[in-house]
């Protein structure tokens, strides 16, 4: 794995915020770290899940400071900006997910992944979901839960993605409020940087929109698509 380590500027690039901040975050220690020879040093491997954690766990206030810190980091500004056409398709959406626990959800929803011919090894991608899930849930309130892989290595996927799948019967997924969980994306990218701009974005669709009501309202994966580009655009005025 390349990187493995960050110094200061790096992970403040990586994570898309300012180099003051980090440092605020060392300071108070809530940021996984090393000190080595009066250096800083960030575990790359730390530092994911501890992102991809703050991003699904953040208020509102930080959500949204986040998303604008890294739309303006990832994308110019000036233009759409959009990032839903890039990823996902109809075809990337299944409807009617007949997974019954959390197991066969992260199976099926691999199965879906690799539908896309993006996904190198199927197997791998199954593990590091697991693995992702033991050490904290994707789950969210509101009965959506963001999928991701324990690691993000270029080596796993051909290409960025993001599928969806809608449960035919609600589930428990772990989500922090006790509720059972319908939507399933399952978020695969290629580079680092945008999995966490891609994380923060859906979860601003998710709770700054109606979107989680219109994809269990319309009934086939076009409707469902053109629900989730809608919302993107929604989101992008509020920026």
């Amino acid at each position: 794995m390349p990187h493995k380590t960050f110094n200061l500027d790096e992970v403040a690039h990586y994570l898309h915020l300012t180099v003051e901040e980090v440092q605020n975050y060392v300071r108070e220690r809530v940021i996984p770290f090393e000190e080595r020879g009066g250096r800083l040093t960030f575990k790359r491997s730390e530092i994911d899940s501890w992102a991809s954690r703050r991003i699904l766990g953040a208020s509102e206030k930080r959500l949204k400071s986040y998303h604008r810190q890294s739309t303006e980091r990832m994308l110019d500004l000036s233009k759409e900006h959009a990032i839903m056409p890039d990823l996902l398709r109809a075809e990337f959406i299944e409807a009617a997910l007949k997974s019954r626990t959390k197991a066969s959800v992260i199976r099926d929803m691999a199965a879906l992944a690799d539908s896309t011919g993006m996904v190198n090894d199927a197997a791998d991608l199954v593990k590091s979901l697991e693995e992702r899930e033991r050490l904290c849930t994707t789950a969210l309130p509101g009965g959506v839960a963001l999928l991701h892989p324990m690691t993000h290595d270029a080596y796993r996927f051909n290409d960025s993605f993001i599928v969806l799948g809608r449960a035919v019967q609600p589930l428990p997924f772990g989500s922090p409020d006790g509720s059972t969980t319908d939507l399933f994306f399952l978020v695969g990218c290629q580079n680092d940087r945008l999995h966490l701009h891609v994380l923060a974005r859906i979860c601003m669709m998710c709770h700054h929109t109606d979107l989680l009501m219109k994809l269990r309202e319309v009934a086939a994966a076009p409707a469902l698509f053109a629900a989730l580009l809608a919302a993107e655009q929604e989101v992008i005025r509020q920026l």
